[in-house]
Protein backbone atom coordinates (compact mmCIF):
# COMPACT_ATOMS: atom_id res chain seq x y z
CA UNK A 1 0.00 0.00 0.00
CA UNK A 2 2.59 2.36 1.17
CA UNK A 3 4.65 1.41 -2.67
CA UNK A 4 1.20 2.27 -4.64
CA UNK A 5 0.86 6.02 -2.39
CA UNK A 6 4.69 6.89 -3.56
CA UNK A 7 4.50 6.14 -7.06
CA UNK A 8 1.22 8.16 -7.80
CA UNK A 9 3.42 11.12 -6.15
CA UNK A 10 5.67 10.64 -8.39
CA UNK A 11 3.26 10.85 -11.60
CA UNK A 12 1.55 13.77 -10.15
CA UNK A 13 5.24 15.70 -9.83
CA UNK A 14 6.34 14.25 -13.45
CA UNK A 15 2.67 15.77 -14.63
CA UNK A 16 3.03 18.97 -12.94
CA UNK A 17 6.70 19.49 -14.92
CA UNK A 18 5.51 18.56 -17.94
CA UNK A 19 2.92 21.28 -18.14
CA UNK A 20 4.55 24.30 -16.80
CA UNK A 21 5.27 25.79 -20.66
CA UNK A 22 1.24 25.82 -20.77
CA UNK A 23 -1.34 27.76 -19.70
CA UNK A 24 -2.32 27.71 -16.29
CA UNK A 25 -5.98 26.81 -15.66
CA UNK A 26 -7.21 28.26 -12.95
CA UNK A 27 -10.81 27.41 -10.97
CA UNK A 28 -13.11 28.41 -8.86
CA UNK A 29 -16.85 27.47 -8.00
CA UNK A 30 -18.13 29.49 -10.72
CA UNK A 31 -15.56 29.98 -13.38
CA UNK A 32 -12.77 28.52 -15.21
CA UNK A 33 -9.94 31.35 -16.72
CA UNK A 34 -7.08 30.96 -18.83
CA UNK A 35 -4.26 33.09 -17.80
CA UNK A 36 -2.07 33.82 -21.00
CA UNK A 37 1.37 33.87 -20.99
CA UNK A 38 3.39 36.98 -21.54
CA UNK A 39 4.27 37.51 -24.87
CA UNK A 40 7.37 40.26 -26.69
CA UNK A 41 5.64 42.71 -29.32
CA UNK A 42 7.77 42.95 -32.32
CA UNK A 43 9.60 45.93 -32.81
CA UNK A 44 7.99 48.24 -35.48
CA UNK A 45 10.09 49.14 -38.66
CA UNK A 46 11.55 52.45 -39.16
CA UNK A 47 10.13 54.87 -41.49
CA UNK A 48 12.54 56.53 -43.80
CA UNK A 49 12.51 60.10 -42.61
CA UNK A 50 10.04 62.17 -44.43
CA UNK A 51 12.02 65.62 -45.62
CA UNK A 52 10.46 69.09 -44.90
CA UNK A 53 8.37 70.49 -47.73
CA UNK A 54 10.15 73.20 -49.61
CA UNK A 55 9.08 77.00 -48.20
CA UNK A 56 7.22 78.98 -51.00
CA UNK A 57 9.87 81.02 -52.71
CA UNK A 58 8.89 84.48 -52.15
CA UNK A 59 10.73 87.86 -53.20
CA UNK A 60 12.72 88.51 -50.45
CA UNK A 61 13.59 92.00 -51.57
CA UNK A 62 10.57 93.46 -51.83
CA UNK A 63 9.61 91.92 -48.46
CA UNK A 64 12.66 93.96 -46.99
CA UNK A 65 11.39 97.11 -48.98
CA UNK A 66 8.18 96.70 -47.43
CA UNK A 67 9.38 96.89 -44.16
CA UNK A 68 11.89 99.35 -44.44
CA UNK A 69 10.24 102.12 -46.31
CA UNK A 70 8.98 103.70 -43.55
CA UNK A 71 11.69 104.55 -41.81
CA UNK A 72 13.41 105.19 -44.72
CA UNK A 73 11.03 107.62 -45.39
CA UNK A 74 10.50 109.26 -41.92
CA UNK A 75 14.63 109.68 -41.89
CA UNK A 76 13.98 111.69 -45.80
CA UNK A 77 11.93 113.90 -44.26
CA UNK A 78 13.98 114.37 -40.58
CA UNK A 79 18.10 114.73 -42.79
CA UNK A 80 17.25 115.10 -46.57
CA UNK A 81 18.96 111.88 -47.55
CA UNK A 82 15.90 110.81 -50.80
CA UNK A 83 13.92 107.20 -49.15
CA UNK A 84 14.70 105.59 -52.59
CA UNK A 85 18.97 105.96 -51.66
CA UNK A 86 18.63 104.53 -48.65
CA UNK A 87 16.55 101.84 -49.18
CA UNK A 88 18.27 100.69 -52.32
CA UNK A 89 21.87 101.28 -50.16
CA UNK A 90 20.18 99.11 -47.55
CA UNK A 91 19.05 96.40 -50.13
CA UNK A 92 22.44 96.41 -51.48
CA UNK A 93 24.68 96.64 -48.73
CA UNK A 94 22.86 94.08 -46.51
CA UNK A 95 21.63 91.32 -49.33
CA UNK A 96 17.67 92.51 -47.91
CA UNK A 97 18.97 92.08 -44.64
CA UNK A 98 19.81 88.37 -44.75
CA UNK A 99 23.50 88.67 -45.10
CA UNK A 100 26.16 87.34 -42.49
CA UNK A 101 26.88 90.81 -41.20
CA UNK A 102 23.29 91.89 -41.21
CA UNK A 103 22.17 89.02 -38.89
CA UNK A 104 25.10 88.97 -36.84
CA UNK A 105 25.01 92.56 -36.01
CA UNK A 106 21.45 95.08 -37.45
CA UNK A 107 24.24 96.45 -39.40
CA UNK A 108 22.52 96.80 -43.01
CA UNK A 109 25.06 99.79 -44.28
CA UNK A 110 28.42 98.02 -43.81
CA UNK A 111 29.57 101.13 -41.50
CA UNK A 112 32.75 100.45 -40.17
CA UNK A 113 33.75 101.34 -36.36
CA UNK A 114 36.01 103.77 -37.64
CA UNK A 115 37.65 106.60 -35.16
CA UNK A 116 35.65 107.70 -32.04
CA UNK A 117 32.94 105.15 -32.46
CA UNK A 118 32.38 103.58 -28.67
CA UNK A 119 29.43 101.44 -29.25
CA UNK A 120 29.31 97.76 -29.60
CA UNK A 121 31.42 96.10 -32.29
CA UNK A 122 31.78 92.44 -34.28
CA UNK A 123 34.43 91.61 -36.76
CA UNK A 124 34.01 90.76 -40.12
CA UNK A 125 36.15 89.89 -43.44
CA UNK A 126 35.65 93.19 -46.16
CA UNK A 127 38.16 95.00 -47.61
CA UNK A 128 40.57 93.18 -45.35
CA UNK A 129 40.13 90.23 -42.89
CA UNK A 130 38.94 90.74 -39.44
CA UNK A 131 37.64 94.41 -40.11
CA UNK A 132 35.55 96.28 -37.16
CA UNK A 133 31.93 96.91 -37.96
CA UNK A 134 29.28 98.47 -35.77
CA UNK A 135 26.94 96.44 -34.14
CA UNK A 136 23.40 97.64 -32.89
CA UNK A 137 20.82 96.50 -31.19
CA UNK A 138 17.58 97.10 -33.63
CA UNK A 139 18.02 97.46 -37.38
CA UNK A 140 16.02 100.80 -37.13
CA UNK A 141 19.38 102.01 -34.88
CA UNK A 142 21.19 101.32 -38.35
CA UNK A 143 18.75 103.44 -40.25
CA UNK A 144 19.24 106.59 -38.26
CA UNK A 145 23.26 106.20 -38.24
CA UNK A 146 23.44 105.73 -41.65
CA UNK A 147 21.59 109.21 -41.75
CA UNK A 148 24.55 110.52 -39.19
CA UNK A 149 27.01 109.14 -40.67
CA UNK A 150 26.54 110.61 -44.10
CA UNK A 151 25.57 113.86 -42.39
CA UNK A 152 28.51 114.44 -39.85
CA UNK A 153 31.03 114.02 -42.68
CA UNK A 154 32.10 116.78 -45.24
CA UNK A 155 33.17 114.77 -48.24
CA UNK A 156 29.00 114.07 -48.08
CA UNK A 157 27.99 117.70 -47.97
CA UNK A 158 27.95 118.49 -51.08
CA UNK A 159 25.14 115.95 -51.69
CA UNK A 160 22.46 117.68 -49.56
CA UNK A 161 22.80 120.75 -52.21
CA UNK A 162 21.41 118.19 -54.95
CA UNK A 163 18.24 118.67 -56.02
CA UNK A 164 15.06 117.25 -54.28
CA UNK A 165 14.91 112.99 -55.47
CA UNK A 166 18.06 113.39 -57.68
CA UNK A 167 18.68 109.87 -56.72
CA UNK A 168 20.86 109.48 -59.63
CA UNK A 169 22.96 112.64 -57.92
CA UNK A 170 23.29 110.98 -54.55
CA UNK A 171 24.87 107.67 -56.74
CA UNK A 172 27.16 108.65 -58.53
CA UNK A 173 27.95 111.29 -55.65
CA UNK A 174 28.02 108.61 -52.63
CA UNK A 175 30.94 106.66 -55.16
CA UNK A 176 32.74 109.78 -55.23
CA UNK A 177 33.01 111.07 -51.82
CA UNK A 178 34.50 107.23 -51.16
CA UNK A 179 31.42 105.35 -49.44
CA UNK A 180 32.06 102.53 -51.53
CA UNK A 181 35.11 100.66 -53.06
CA UNK A 182 33.16 99.41 -56.03
CA UNK A 183 33.28 100.71 -59.16
CA UNK A 184 29.80 100.08 -59.89
CA UNK A 185 28.16 101.10 -56.89
CA UNK A 186 26.14 103.73 -58.55
CA UNK A 187 25.03 101.85 -61.31
CA UNK A 188 23.88 99.01 -58.92
CA UNK A 189 22.00 101.58 -56.53
CA UNK A 190 20.38 102.89 -59.44
CA UNK A 191 19.39 99.24 -61.12
CA UNK A 192 17.67 98.92 -57.79
CA UNK A 193 15.86 101.73 -57.56
CA UNK A 194 14.53 101.61 -60.94
CA UNK A 195 13.92 97.87 -60.53
CA UNK A 196 11.71 98.48 -57.15
CA UNK A 197 10.59 101.49 -58.39
CA UNK A 198 11.70 102.95 -55.53
CA UNK A 199 11.60 106.48 -56.10
CA UNK A 200 7.90 106.75 -55.48
CA UNK A 201 9.09 106.67 -51.91
CA UNK A 202 11.04 110.47 -52.72
CA UNK A 203 7.46 111.51 -52.88
CA UNK A 204 5.77 110.70 -49.60
CA UNK A 205 4.82 113.28 -47.94
CA UNK A 206 5.51 113.87 -43.88
CA UNK A 207 1.82 112.75 -43.54
CA UNK A 208 1.86 109.88 -45.49
CA UNK A 209 -0.16 111.12 -49.05
CA UNK A 210 1.72 110.71 -51.87
CA UNK A 211 2.87 113.66 -54.26
CA UNK A 212 2.31 114.25 -57.96
CA UNK A 213 5.05 112.63 -59.69
CA UNK A 214 7.45 115.57 -61.22
CA UNK A 215 8.92 115.34 -64.73
CA UNK A 216 11.81 113.78 -64.78
CA UNK A 217 15.35 115.55 -65.52
CA UNK A 218 18.48 113.94 -67.22
CA UNK A 219 21.23 114.17 -64.67
CA UNK A 220 24.53 114.92 -67.44
CA UNK A 221 27.60 113.57 -66.42
CA UNK A 222 31.19 114.41 -68.34
CA UNK A 223 33.89 111.85 -68.68
CA UNK A 224 37.12 113.74 -68.19
CA UNK A 225 39.32 113.85 -71.64
CA UNK A 226 42.71 114.71 -72.61
CA UNK A 227 43.37 118.31 -72.17
CA UNK A 228 40.14 118.91 -70.00
CA UNK A 229 40.64 121.26 -66.59
CA UNK A 230 37.63 122.29 -64.32
CA UNK A 231 37.42 125.70 -66.09
CA UNK A 232 37.01 124.49 -69.96
CA UNK A 233 34.58 122.22 -68.18
CA UNK A 234 33.03 124.86 -66.41
CA UNK A 235 32.58 126.52 -69.48
CA UNK A 236 31.36 124.15 -71.84
CA UNK A 237 28.74 123.16 -69.39
CA UNK A 238 27.62 126.39 -68.35
CA UNK A 239 28.01 125.95 -64.23
CA UNK A 240 30.96 127.35 -62.45
CA UNK A 241 33.75 125.80 -61.18
CA UNK A 242 32.68 126.18 -57.86
CA UNK A 243 29.58 124.73 -58.08
CA UNK A 244 31.49 121.96 -59.90
CA UNK A 245 33.69 121.11 -56.99
CA UNK A 246 30.32 120.98 -54.94
CA UNK A 247 28.33 118.80 -56.53
CA UNK A 248 31.70 116.04 -57.24
CA UNK A 249 32.76 116.47 -54.15
CA UNK A 250 35.84 117.60 -54.52
CA UNK A 251 38.68 119.61 -52.73
CA UNK A 252 41.30 121.17 -55.10
CA UNK A 253 40.88 121.45 -58.76
CA UNK A 254 42.42 117.60 -59.53
CA UNK A 255 41.07 115.78 -61.97
CA UNK A 256 41.90 112.64 -63.79
CA UNK A 257 41.29 111.64 -67.25
CA UNK A 258 38.44 109.17 -67.57
CA UNK A 259 36.92 110.37 -64.35
CA UNK A 260 33.06 110.94 -64.24
CA UNK A 261 32.29 114.33 -63.31
CA UNK A 262 28.17 115.23 -62.71
CA UNK A 263 27.90 118.54 -64.22
CA UNK A 264 23.99 119.46 -63.82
Amino acid sequence: MRVKVVFLAVCAVILTSCGSGKNVVKSTPNEVTLEPREEKMPELPQLEQIQKPLKTTTNHTEAYIQKFAPIAVKKMHEHGIPASITLAQGVLESGSGRSQLARRSNNHFGIKCHRGWQGNSVTHDDDEKGECFRKYKYPETSYEDHSQFLLTRKRYASLFRLRHADYKGWAYGLKRAGYATDRKYPQKLISIIRKYNLDKYDRVRRDGSLAAKTPTYKTTSHKVQKGDTLYSISRRYNISVQRLKEVNGLSDNNISIGQDLLVK
